[in-house]
């Protein structure tokens, strides 16, 4: 029986993220003086958990978050499937009335089931649904593997924990979070249950 528990985390602070402004899967960005000290933060309050095996997106920002780890030589490998929902012709744009109703308006959909809308370019919550249900295949492939680190995106975390929880992702709204907050969740073999949630205590040590 495979037992796994994930530790699953948002990726530190960026510039963008600083300024209110939309990245997604199109902006590859660094993180910030506050992302970084987040990221040792975490590593600090974390580093004495037996992690078997790291995953993270294929965008920079997720492997900055968690560097310390790999470099203690912890294996890691990237999945395509824990990239953020892509947010198309909206990605980089500035915070302005119009792009605050866009979203607004977009989300007012997903919540009421429209799943399939996206913006031009961009991806839908059931295509972003589509590519993490391959990741969690590969997380979850290696039975050996039982404390696993994963370092994603806001959005796309919000949808990855619908889809552990068995929930609908018209709930994806009640998964709170901030830049590395950390999910924990167990598998007991048969189903995943979160044993804590939207925690960050970590963040709170100078």
């Amino acid at each position: 029986m495979i037992e796994k528990t994930l530790y699953i985390v948002r990726h530190g602070q960026t510039d963008l993220n600083k300024l209110g402004i939309v990245q997604g899967r199109g902006r590859d960005t660094d993180l910030n003086d506050e992302g970084r000290k987040q990221a040792r933060q975490f590593f600090d309050a974390y580093k004495n958990v037996p992690f078997d095996k790291i995953y993270i997106s294929e965008l920079k920002r997720t492997q900055q978050s968690i560097q310390s780890f790999i470099d203690w030589g912890l294996p890691y490998e990237k999945l395509s499937g824990l990239d953020e929902l892509a947010w198309g012709i909206h990605e980089g744009e500035p915070s302005t009335p119009d792009t605050k109703a866009a979203f607004l308006h977009i989300m007012r959909h997903w919540v009421e089931g429209r799943l399939d809308e996206k913006f031009e370019n961009g991806e839908s919550p059931n295509e972003v649904k589509e590519r993490q249900l391959v990741a969690l295949n590969t997380i979850m492939s290696h039975p050996e593997e039982k404390n696993v680190l994963i370092c994603m995106h806001g959005r796309a975390m919000r949808l990855f924990l619908c889809v552990l929880t068995g929930k609908p992702l018209t709930e994806m709204d009640n998964f709170p979070h901030q830049n590395l907050v950390l999910y924990k969740v167990t598998y007991d073999g048969n189903k995943f249950e979160i044993v804590d949630f939207n925690n960050a205590d970590h963040l709170k040590h100078s």
